[in-house]
């Protein structure tokens, strides 16, 4: 029998319990941290050399240059060629679903005029460079290429870069593939926070890029929070997390294996289940006991269960949504008759689920918004990676003579009452009598 955390509204002490449940810290302990500073610091004052040492002592690939760590357009086309036509064409309909709601987002310059002839407005441009880490060895995750490298691409970056750890040697033909798909200008074998660190100062044919995106490890995620500053980043990400809001009219065993899905990456992500029908919630428990015996990562499962996941009882399907706005979770499923209607009392989620046939899943590969979420309660601040994280605004401001005139007159007043006189006078002159 799993043992699940039970919580209910009606009690003195949920508030304290449900805090305890979401607390994250997903700082570095003092080794990391020594650790990746090393790394960082070597490679901006060594470069290649050091990239190369690092490569060669984690992933075991010893090499004369950074350039044969670089996969050629040749080898991502023959990734693409060499994988069974399923996932071939799985990964271009994902891609193209993908694409077309990301394009959706593109944001566009704009600007007006005055009466006076002053000209305001806003120009968008795209980053010149961006870096995309992409985690590899065992794990393979080509869809994380995908909803990366596409929002990028369509946002018109110039040139777009990878970098994939490859143990051994040993490179997955359907991250390559993903990436030929989604139109990756350049890609490297390396990987961990030397590949964070070459993507922030530069290593030998590893260019300087202006941003730095995508998943990784503890290692991963530290290097990119010490260089953010020199590079921009999408985010720090914690474990993955889903809630799922249910008025006990779902069958049990998909909600049950709903929450699975997002146990399964790794023992701290957060599953937790709200419903407002207490025996409902004791037949996801049950189909929860009955199916984990079929998980392949059943070990893992019951460890993100037992120790950060949660059934919670509410009172009503208004207080589950209190419950759901208060967590801010990365993933939210509403599995309920009006989940339109209950949408639009949500205020902070990564991504909504919308109906009983709606599993996360589907937004993890292929609907078509990103999966690249905020997670850790930072929904209440922060959106999905998207297209506007791959572009950037400059203001425009233009005078006229006769504008500037007139606005010359009030940046006066403002700067000599705070004591700026260049400030003033430097609009003063441009004002006429």
């Amino acid at each position: 029998m799993l043992e699940i955390a039970r919580l209910s509204t009606a009690r003195d002490d949920f508030s304290q319990r449900l805090d305890e449940l979401l607390a994250w810290e997903s700082v570095s302990d003092d080794q990391v941290l020594a650790t990746v500073n090393e790394i960082i610091g070597r490679i901006r004052r060594e470069g290649e050399a050091a990239l190369l040492e690092f490569t060669q002592r984690f992933d075991g690939l010893s090499v004369d240059s950074a350039a044969e760590l670089e996969v050629s357009p040749e080898r991502l086309r023959a990734a693409l060629e060499a994988i069974p036509s399923a996932q071939r064409e799985a990964l271009e309909q994902a891609a193209a679903r993908v694409r077309d709601y990301h394009q959706r987002q593109l944001g566009q310059s704009w600007e007006y005029r005055e009466a006076d002839g002053t000209l305001l407005g806003q120009q968008v441009t795209p980053l010149d460079s961006v870096g995309l880490y992409v985690p590899g060895g065992k794990a393979a995750y080509p869809s994380s290429v995908l909803m990366n490298a596409i929002p990028a691409k369509v946002a018109g970056v110039g040139t777009l870069v990878m970098v994939v750890p490859a143990p051994g040697g040993e490179l997955n033909d359907m991250v390559l593939a993903a990436a030929h798909i989604a139109g990756v200008d350049r890609v490297f074998t390396i990987g961990g926070a030397q590949a964070v660190a070459a993507l922030a100062y530069g290593a030998g044919v590893v260019p300087a890029v202006d941003k730095i995106v995508g998943p990784g490890n503890i290692y991963v995620a530290t290097a990119k929070k010490l260089v953010f500053g020199v590079v921009g980043i999408d985010m720090i990400a914690g474990p993955s997390e889903i809630l799922v809001v249910c008025d006990g009219q779902t069958d049990p065993e998909w909600v049950a294996m709903d929450l699975f899905s997002q146990a399964e990456h790794d023992e701290d992500a957060q599953a937790i289940l709200v419903s407002p029908d207490a025996a409902f919630i004791d037949a996801v428990a049950d189909a929860m006991t009955r199916l984990i015996e079929e998980m392949p990562r059943a070990d893992i499962i019951r460890k993100s269960l037992e120790g950060r996941g949660a059934m919670i009882h509410v009172a009503d399907l208004d207080e589950a949504v209190d419950v759901a706005n208060r967590i801010a979770p990365e993933h939210l499923e509403l599995s309920v008759a009006d989940a339109e209607a209950m949408a639009r009392k949500i205020r902070h989620a990564g991504a909504i689920f919308i109906g009983r046939y709606t599993a996360e899943a589907l937004g993890d590969y292929c609907a078509g918004p990103n999966h690249v979420l905020p997670t850790s309660g930072t929904a209440r601040f922060s959106s999905p990676l998207g297209v506007y994280d791959f572009q950037k605004r400059s203001s425009l401001i233009g005078c006229s003579a006769e504008g500037a005139s007139q606005l010359g007159k009030t940046a006066s007043t403002l700067a000599r009452g705070e004591g700026l006189i260049a400030h003033a006078r430097s609009a003063e002159y441009r004002v006429r009598e």
